[in-house]
């Protein structure tokens, strides 16, 4: 508790099978003294480190994430707590192949959930039984486009689901980002009192993405909206099964 820069560090010099376990860990209060914009104020930070299994933590009170990985392939952050960060929560980031994030409770962030930098060949994700709410549309910088607020982002190769958000003011769910979406299946999640619900890349070169059976309940800007970039490009795609775009499948989502 009370560090400076840093909770709980698993770096490595080069990308390599790390193996470590970090369990059962309560972690608070970390600051990013050396300033930047994820690289410090982290309480658990995996770089590089492959196979790195976080699990049964209670984090709190992190200028930036509670639980960020960078570049850390065959990831599990399962089962922690994670309170009041001051950016993205949990965040899986830039060139990591295989994350599960799973069965995680997330109350006060930023954003809540990552798994992107599909750009920097990040890929291949689970995103399933978490809680994820009161999110916030301010950080500890000015947002890049789109802005803080976000419950779950995700871009390629992954599943969402059986999640619950509630208290995202700028989208329940950000799927895809510009021409970087592929694969991304969301169904059985619930999405309650968001800007938008679901918004979902319609760009020239986005891929396949379903999204199917979820609950949208208190969207005020439209349940599953197209956006180019940080653009809205559509009407609410959940009020017909025909979006009119070829890569994308909207159906059977409950809406009220």
């Amino acid at each position: 508790s009370d560090c400076a820069n840093g909770g709980i560090l698993v770096h490595r010099w080069q990308v390599a099978e790390d193996g470590t376990m970090v369990t059962g860990n309560r972690v608070q209060r970390i600051q990013a003294r050396s300033g930047g914009t994820g690289q410090n104020g982290n309480g658990i930070n995996a770089f590089r480190a492959g196979n790195v299994v976080i699990s049964g933590n209670i984090v709190s009170d992190c200028a930036f994430s509670a639980i960020r990985a960078n570049s850390a392939s065959n990831l599990q952050i399962s089962g922690n707590t994670c309170s009041r960060s001051g950016e993205t929560a949990v965040y899986s980031e830039f060139s990591f192949e295989g994350a599960i994030i799973s069965n995680n409770i997330v109350d006060g962030a930023a954003n809540g959930i990552s798994i992107v930098n599909f750009n920097e060949g990040g890929r291949m994700g689970v995103c399933s039984g978490n809680i994820v709410r009161n999110l916030s549309t301010s950080g500890p910088y000015p947002a890049d486009s789109p802005g803080f607020g976000v419950g779950i982002g995700v871009e390629a190769d992954t599943t969402v689901s059986n999640n619950v958000i509630e208290n995202a003011p700028l989208y329940g769910m950000q799927i895809g980002w510009g021409p970087y979406l592929r694969n991304v299946v969301a169904t059985g999640n619930i999405i309650r009192k968001a800007g938008t619900g679901i918004v979902v890349s319609v760009v020239e070169g986005a891929g396949t993405a379903v999204i199917s059976d979820n609950i949208i309940d208190g969207a005020l800007n439209g349940a599953v909206v197209g956006q180019r970039w940080a653009e809205p490009a559509t009407g609410d795609l959940a009020s017909s099964n025909d979006t009119g775009y070829a890569h994308l499948t909207v159906e059977r989502n409950h809406v009220s």
